[in-house]
């Protein structure tokens, strides 16, 4: 199964892909969707869009697992960043991939065992479990690949459903 793993925001988009084959993770490719400052906000989000649009069509994922928004504090940015996550979860609809969406909270509980990790400890975790030779930059991109493994863990019934969807065909 092609997981794309989503750390959704319109300055900058963390993404990453793997592949998910009997409990073994496979890097397919990660990166990060960024956006100039100082554009005005609906040139920002069409890249968004774009760039997903590209991803999507390279990589050709099963799935798609988006971190839920947190926000605590700037309800400004918090506004902006979930009209991105809208399209970011538009592109995948439209593209037919199933999508899955996961807390802060469960996505370090997966990736490090506890939903309180630090940052730091979340990096760390994923540069081992996918055998990556350094940490993925910029964070939002490692997150989006933690978010990634969060759901190849938490999406068992999930999986099941695609694998006996794919033997019957």
């Amino acid at each position: 199964m092609i997981i794309l793993g989503i750390d959704p925001g319109y300055a900058i988009v963390g993404w990453g892909v793997i592949e998910y084959n009997g409990n073994k993770f496979r890097t397919l490719g990660y990166g990060s969707i960024q956006t100039p400052a100082g554009m005005p906000i609906v040139d920002r989000l069409e890249l968004v869009y774009k760039g997903m649009r590209e991803i999507i069509e390279k990589y050709k994922p099963d799935q798609m697992a988006v971190e839920e928004l947190f926000f605590n504090t700037n309800s400004k940015t918090a506004i902006v960043v979930a009209e991105a996550r809208g399209i970011i979860i538009l592109a995948a609809k439209l593209a037919g991939v199933e999508i899955g969406e996961y807390t802060p909270l469960q996505v370090k509980q997966a990736v490090v065992g506890y939903g309180r990790a630090e940052k730091k400890q979340v990096i760390i975790m994923v540069t081992g479990l996918l055998g990556l030779k350094e940490p993925p930059k910029p964070d939002d991109t490692a997150d989006a690949l933690a978010i990634a493994v969060c759901h190849a863990h938490s999406a068992g019934s999930r999986m099941a459903k695609y694998y006996n969807k794919r033997t019957e065909s």
